[in-house]
Parts: C-alpha cells; sequence; structure tokens
C-alpha cells in the first residue's frame, strides 16, 4: 500500500500560467514515520477472547453551508451541527474559517479532514505573501487548494469547501472538492440541507439585495434547510465580505428563529380567520 505518511507531491514545472514561479508544496515527514502496513511489536499479545467491536451505524455526515454574490459583497452562511450518522457530536462547530482578511471558507465533509485543509490551505497562503509580498488571487488559492488535493482522490478523504472572497477582481465564490473539482459560480450550497436551502435563495436572490436583505434571505435559508434536515441545526453563523474585509455576525440560535417563525404563522391565520368572519357578517 501507498505510503501515505511520506507522501510527498512532485515539483510543478515552470509555464507560462504561473510566471514561471513553480508551486511546491509537501506534506511533511513525520518523525519516526513507517509503511502503513507496517506493524510495531506489541511487548504483551492481545487476550484470547478480544473481538473487534464494529460501529453500531455507518457514520454518515450532514450538514448545510451555503454562499452567494450580490451587489454588497459575498455572504457565506452555514450552520453548526456536527454529525456522525444519527449521533449529533458536536452542537456548535465553526463550519465558517477566515483564512485572511478578505477570504473565508465553508467546510463540509469530514470535520478531522476539512480542520486540517483548512490549516494547510491559510498556511500556504501566508508562505505565498512572504515570498512574493502579495496575496494570492481567490481563483489562484482555489487551484493551488484543487492540486494538494488532487493526489488523494478515492481516498477516504472528505473535503468540500466553498472559498468566499474578495480580491482585486471583485467578489469571488468557488467551490473545490476532494477529488480536485473546481467550479466557480456565483450561488452555492453544499451538504445534506442543501436542496431545502437551494429552494429558498433560487426564490429569493437576485443581485440588486440590500445587505439587510441578503443577510436575512441566508439565514431563512439556513433555518429552513435545518427544519427539514435532520443532520442540520442548532445555530446559524454568518459572515459579510467586502473590499474592506470579512465581518462576523453574532451567532444566532436557530430555536428562537423556530418559536419565532410559529408566532408570524398564527399571527397569519388569525388575521385570516378575523377577515373570513368580517366577511361572512357583511
Amino acid at each position: 500500500m501507498t505510503d501515505y505518511y511520506n507522501f510527498e507531491l512532485e515539483r510543478l514545472q515552470k509555464s507560462e500560467r504561473n510566471s514561471g514561479i513553480p508551486l511546491q508544496f509537501s506534506i511533511p515527514t513525520l518523525p519516526y514515520s513507517t509503511p502503513y502496513n507496517h506493524r510495531w511489536p506489541i511487548p504483551f499479545p492481545p487476550a484470547k477472547h478480544s473481538k473487534t467491536v464494529r460501529s453500531p451505524f455507518p457514520l454518515s455526515h450532514g450538514t448545510t453551508t451555503l454562499g452567494f454574490i450580490f451587489q454588497g459583497g459575498v455572504i457565506a452562511a452555514a450552520d453548526t451541527r456536527a454529525s456522525a450518522g444519527g449521533l449529533v457530536a458536536c452542537p456548535a462547530v465553526h463550519k465558517i474559517t477566515p483564512i485572511h482578511s478578505h477570504l473565508v471558507v465553508t467546510s463540509s465533509g469530514s470535520g478531522a479532514d476539512c480542520m486540517l485543509w483548512e490549516r494547510i490551505l491559510a498556511r500556504e497562503i501566508r508562505l505565498y505573501q512572504l515570498r512574493h509580498k502579495r496575496c494570492l488571487s481567490i481563483r489562484g488559492t482555489a487551484k493551488l487548494l484543487s492540486f494538494m488535493l488532487h493526489p488523494f482522490k478515492g481516498t477516504k478523504l472528505c473535503v468540500a469547501l466553498t472559498l468566499c472572497g474578495w480580491d482585486k477582481d471583485g467578489p469571488k465564490l468557488i467551490y473545490v472538492c476532494s477529488d480536485g473539482a473546481r467550479l466557480q459560480g456565483d450561488i452555492f450550497s453544499v451538504g445534506s440541507g442543501s436542496p431545502y436551502a437551494y429552494g429558498v435563495l433560487d426564490g429569493g436572490l437576485s443581485w440588486s439585495l440590500s445587505k439587510e436583505e441578503a443577510i436575512s434571505l441566508a439565514r431563512e435559508a439556513v433555518f429552513r434547510a435545518t427544519h427539514r434536515d435532520a443532520y442540520s441545526g442548532n445555530n446559524v453563523d454568518l459572515f459579510h465580505i467586502t473590499a474592506q474585509g470579512w465581518s462576523q455576525r453574532k451567532r444566532e440560535d436557530l430555536k428562537e428563529e423556530y418559536y419565532r417563525d410559529m408566532e408570524r404563522r398564527a399571527k397569519i391565520v388569525k388575521e385570516r380567520k378575523r377577515v373570513a368572519t368580517k366577511d361572512a357578517s357583511g
């Protein structure tokens, strides 16, 4: 089997695309690293009665993350529930991570894998800035991340990051997957709750939205997705990215939004009954 501990990417050849600057990155060799199929000697043999315990359920993952572009910049929103099958592993994780002052990424997939590659990406962007005295563009960042993830295609690595940022060319929204896929667009929603979020976004998203309307739309999309998707829920995190950088909105509990929505529905029903009674009596 391949030794992933000592795995190192080959140096990229110089080309016109990267202005003659070779991009090089690798996973550092761990001390005392050994091949994957190697087994350390066990000082005490295992007991004869010991058995391997299987997981009681498949550890499937679920989440709801979204991002879209409007006239006021880029909005990134996500829920905060980390799930493993039917288990809520953590109700208050951070699925939106700032990479630098003008770039954040929304993550979906395996929590540990996403955290690792977000740190690697932040490190590479910082090293690029120190070497070249300028910040790498959003497209260049997405391309770099895609190159780093592509060698792991076909493995159990599960990472899906949406880059939401602003550079000299304006707002950018790019989706990068662990199989090396790279897509650019104006709206993305990733995770098990994405079909429900798309239903809200497709009906209310337009370029001319104000900042308050865009924030309200993003909160509504995450709320509707978490209401229908069991793997999403608890809270909603929201970031707004402009030419001045990113700003984070205070985390909101979706349970309170649910009760506010129930009150709105009750008021609508009450008003309809009042109008119907008035028409019948008149």
